[in-house]
C-alpha cells in the first residue's frame, strides 16, 4: 500500500523486462533496500530482485510493459519512488495500491499563482471515476481532482509537487500512469449490478 506521497526521484539506468534504477544519496539514508519489498515506480507497485548499493533491479511482466508507461523509458528517465508505507506511518495522500489502471496524457498547463493547473487526458474508460474533488494518481502522485471535463481532467500542482516530482518535466502528448481511487472502484463493484434498480 502506498499514499502517493513521492520519497525521492530516480534515474532509470536499464528499461524493459528487467529495469535498473538509480536512487538519489540522499533517498532513505538509514533505510537500506530490502529484497522482495516493494517500491512504487512512476505509480506502479514493483518487487526489489536485486540491490547493488543506491542501484535496485524489477522485473516486469509482459501486462506491466503493455499496460503502463514503463515499457516506453529509456535510459536516463527520471521516474517517482515510494516505498511501500510503514503500519505506523502517516497517511498524508490517499490510499494507492500501485495498480495502474491505464496510460493517460499530459494536455498541457496553466501558471497560476505559484503553481500549474495541469490537465491530463484520462486513460481509456476512466470518466466515470472522476469526481470534483476526488482523488487521483498519476505517475504515482496523489492528487485532487479540481475539474473533471469530459474524458479529462484538471489538477492543481502545488511547487512542493512540482519541486519533488517528474511531473514538472512533462511536455504536452506525454504519456502518465493513472490509478483511480480504490474507493470507487469497489462502490462501482459492489452497486453496480443494481445500479439500475436504484430510484433517480
Amino acid at each position: 500500500m502506498f499514499t502517493g506521497i513521492i520519497e525521492a526521484v530516480g534515474e532509470v539506468l536499464a528499461a524493459g523486462e528487467r529495469m535498473r534504477l538509480r536512487a538519489p544519496e540522499d533517498a532513505w539514508p538509514n533505510e537500506p533496500f530490502q529484497l522482495g519489498e516493494s517500491i512504487a515506480v512512476d505509480g506502479v507497485c514493483l518487487t526489489v530482485t536485486t540491490i547493488q548499493g543506491r542501484e535496485i533491479t524489477f522485473d516486469l511482466s509482459p501486462e506491466t510493459l503493455d499496460r503502463t508507461t514503463l515499457g516506453a523509458l529509456g535510459t536516463g528517465a527520471p521516474v517517482n519512488l515510494e516505498r511501500a508505507m510503514r503500519a505506523d506511518g502517516r497517511f498524508g495522500g490517499h490510499m494507492v495500491q500501485g495498480h495502474v489502471d491505464g496510460v493517460g496524457r499530459f494536455l498541457g498547463s496553466e501558471t497560476a499563482g505559484d503553481g500549474l493547473v495541469a490537465r491530463f487526458e484520462t486513460a481509456p474508460g476512466g470518466a466515470r471515476y472522476l469526481v470534483d474533488k476526488g482523488s487521483i494518481a498519476v505517475s504515482g502522485v496523489s492528487l485532487t481532482v479540481v475539474r473533471p471535463v469530459g474524458e479529462a481532467f484538471e489538477v492543481w500542482l502545488i511547487p512542493h509537487t512540482l519541486e519533488q516530482t517528474s511531473l514538472r518535466r512533462l511536455l504536452p502528448g506525454d504519456e502518465v500512469n493513472v490509478e483511480f481511487d480504490a474507493m470507487a472502484k469497489w462502490v462501482e463493484r459492489l452497486v453496480g449490478p443494481w445500479a439500475g434498480n436504484l430510484p433517480s
